[in-house]
């Protein structure tokens, strides 16, 4: 039986995988961190929230064998991209230091497709730098996954990510930005669960996610 710990756990993604995690044997535990509380109640849950720029307050409760990671926000909701970058960059990777310094062993990411640290456009080269940044830490197994567009149910009404779904749902019909193809953020949670059972380090593109759980 193994502990898990998510930050990112109020997101569309991460409410999916705390639910996963919640219903699966092979987790005894799991450790949200989050900013805000989720409403969430069982047994297994131990829910914490927590202010990111104090890691000296939570740096003890980030023990266990795989540490998800599927925090992250919007330009919209940030503001600036000093904020964005904070968020989706430095949270992520002090809590990733923190781990493999606490030593888990197992740590999955949720990035995103396009992702590169040599990309001219701020929210791919954000992306880029944290894969890279984490890849240099001493965890046994790395797995980040790259996929598409999230599609999927939000908390918060977001018009402008629903445009763009129907925009490139059209577009992909005809063959275009197939690697930003539009993924279930169900699918990307059952994913991480499976890239985390196969315990070695990859990278995941979009179909490569999609293989995990076919």
């Amino acid at each position: 039986m193994k502990k898990a710990i998510v930050i990112g756990g109020t997101g569309m993604v991460g409410t999916q995988l705390i639910q996963l995690l919640l219903e699966s044997a092979a987790y005894s535990e799991v450790v949200s961190l989050v900013r805000k509380a989720s409403g969430v109640k069982h047994s297994k849950l131990k829910e914490h929230i927590i202010d990111f720029d104090q890691p000296e307050n939570w740096y003890d409760l980030i023990t266990g064998d795989v540490l998800f990671s599927t925090l992250g926000t919007t330009i919209a909701q940030a503001k600036t991209k000093d904020n964005q970058y904070k968020v989706d960059f430095t949270y992520q990777y002090v809590v990733a230091e923190i781990a493999a310094k606490n030593g888990i062993p197992n740590y999955v990411l949720v990035s995103s497709a396009g992702a590169s640290s040599k990309s001219t456009v701020f929210y791919s080269n954000m992306k880029g730098k944290l894969d890279d940044a984490v890849q240099a830490l001493p965890f046994k197994a790395i797995s980040i996954l790259r996929p598409g567009q999230l599609d999927g149910n939000r908390n918060e009404n977001r018009i402008g990510e629903k445009v763009g779904l129907s925009v490139m749902y059209t577009l992909n019909k005809i063959g275009l930005f197939n690697r930003y193809k539009p993924i279930q953020a169900k699918e990307v949670a059952q994913a991480m669960l499976h890239a985390a059972e196969k315990q070695q380090s990859a990278i995941y593109t979009l179909e490569k996610v999609f293989e995990l759980i076919r």
